[in-house]
């Protein structure tokens, strides 16, 4: 499947599809109200505050009302599933063969997807009762879970064990300016997977849980908070991609290798990554774009069958499946040359386990602080300098027992969108969200987290 019968289908149809569509600075009228009527919902019922500062950022909310339209999908009788390569479709299963089973060509399915999803715009709104069910249902897990803390003082080699594996940033972007990560599966055999859940047993962090998530599992959602508070948020104040002064990157593209998996590894780590799947799409809704899946061997289609009802429609409608002969011309129709991974065909010396390669156009935006020339290894995040006008890179997490707390450079601010900051954000950027006691305590461990937001 290439992006030429994308735009080729879209063109014909009319019909527009994924970002920035949909996004903030993209919304359709009725799209813009709905929101505005999520607003107003959450705030009657104590989960949002208007302010000045607004507790939460208007994307934030958006991502979980347009949840709500994915999950009107769930509940219809919906054929699409996903976009193929032309060697996977010799598979027998018309739900791998093609995203409407009808063995058509590639330009017939893609149109068939657009004009379904066209017509999805149309007789699925935005439910604003569903999206405060997600909400809520999220804002709950993160206070059970401790989230920002967990984030904020998860020891550094724990957070490397967690990285090593799973779905890594490249330091690099896609046409878009989507971040890019990739994902090589064959790493995770059994035996690490055994070892790491039995590391996991021990709370790495200062986070106070109600045990209910897996601590194997939230060692898992510190990756996840990495995406929505460095790399997306990095990516997004970058001026160099389309859209930059109206619409913030909240996603991210993927790039899953399963070459060299048997089917008895897909099986063993079956019930991890379902149970992995289904709680991020839960709770960070809407952060997945393009999933390029590479290397599928001949039972793919078996496996396929289980990944398949992990997501919803809207989600498995963005996963390519590529042949051995589509990799590198279909990833350099999305991703520029110099940012693919020369296992694939690309430019980029970047191995499983690497440090992210960050972006020499990255690396001479950034105003570096104390000495760095790139970003410190473990958990980052950006926050608004004391004047507003540009975003400032903190160094968090605990080595030695120690909590860090460490300016590493900024970046003027670019796009002109609404964020949450003051209170709601000096809580999340110290990690202090359980009371007194313990913000006492790191403060007493880590003379740095009194470390001022810097000037411009």
């Amino acid at each position: 499947m290439t992006a030429d019968s994308i735009a080729d289908a879209s063109a014909a149809s009319g019909t527009e599809v994924g970002y920035p569509n949909g996004h903030l600075g993209h919304l359709k009228p009725e799209e813009q109200e709905a929101l505005e009527s999520f607003k107003t919902n959450l705030a009657e019922k104590g989960y949002y505050k208007p302010g000045p500062p607004a507790s939460h950022d208007d994307q934030t909310l958006l991502s979980s009302v347009e949840v709500s339209r994915d999950q009107s999908v769930l509940r219809r009788d919906c054929n699409c599933n996903c976009m193929l390569s032309p060697a996977m479709r010799q598979c027998k299963d018309p739900d791998l063969r093609g995203m409407s089973g009808d063995g058509g060509d590639d330009k017939n399915k893609v149109q068939n997807l657009l004009d379904w999803i066209g017509k999805a715009n149309t007789w699925m709104p935005w439910n604003v009762v569903d999206a405060f069910k997600q909400f809520k249902e999220t804002e709950d897990w993160r206070r059970a879970n401790d989230l920002n803390v967990l984030y904020d003082t998860i020891d550094l080699e724990a957070y490397e064990a967690s990285r090593r594996l799973y779905p890594q940033w490249t330091g690099r972007r896609d046409r878009r300016g989507i971040p890019l990560y990739l994902f090589e599966i064959r790493h995770l055999d059994s035996k690490t997977v055994s070892a790491y859940e039995k590391a996991a047993e021990t709370n790495p962090s200062k986070a106070v849980t109600d045990g209910q998530t897996s601590p194997k599992l939230l060692r898992l959602f510190a990756l996840y908070e990495n995406l929505t508070r460095f790399a997306q948020p990095l990516c997004t104040e970058l001026p160099d991609r389309p859209h930059a002064t109206t619409t913030p990157i909240t996603l991210s593209t993927n790039i899953v290798d399963v070459s060299g998996v048997s089917l008895r590894q897909f099986w063993n780590l079956k019930s991890h990554m379902q149970a992995a799947s289904q709680l991020a799409t839960a709770h960070y809704p809407e952060t997945l774009d393009r999933i390029f899946i590479i290397g599928a061997p001949y039972f793919f289609s078996t496996v396929w069958g289980w990944i398949k009802r992990w997501f919803d429609p809207i989600t498995v409608s963005k996963i390519f499946i590529l042949g051995p002969s589509e990799v590198k011309a279909s990833l350099e129709e999305f991703i520029d040359p110099k940012n693919i991974p020369k296992q694939y065909g690309g430019e980029l010396d970047f191995t499983w386990g690497d440090q992210p390669k960050t972006d020499p156009y990255i690396k001479e935006t950034v105003k570096w602080e104390n000495g760095l020339k790139d970003f410190p290894e473990g958990p980052k995040y950006w926050r608004p300098t004391a004047d507003g006008t540009r975003m400032e890179c903190v160094a968090v997490g605990r080595e030695g027992g120690k909590q860090r707390m460490l300016s590493v450079g900024t970046l003027e601010r670019v796009c002109n969108v609404k964020k949450a900051d003051g209170d709601a954000l000096a809580e999340g950027v110290k990690g202090l969200s359980v009371g007194d006691a313990e913000k006492n305590e790191v403060v007493e461990t880590g003379k740095e987290a009194t470390v001022p937001a810097v000037s411009a």
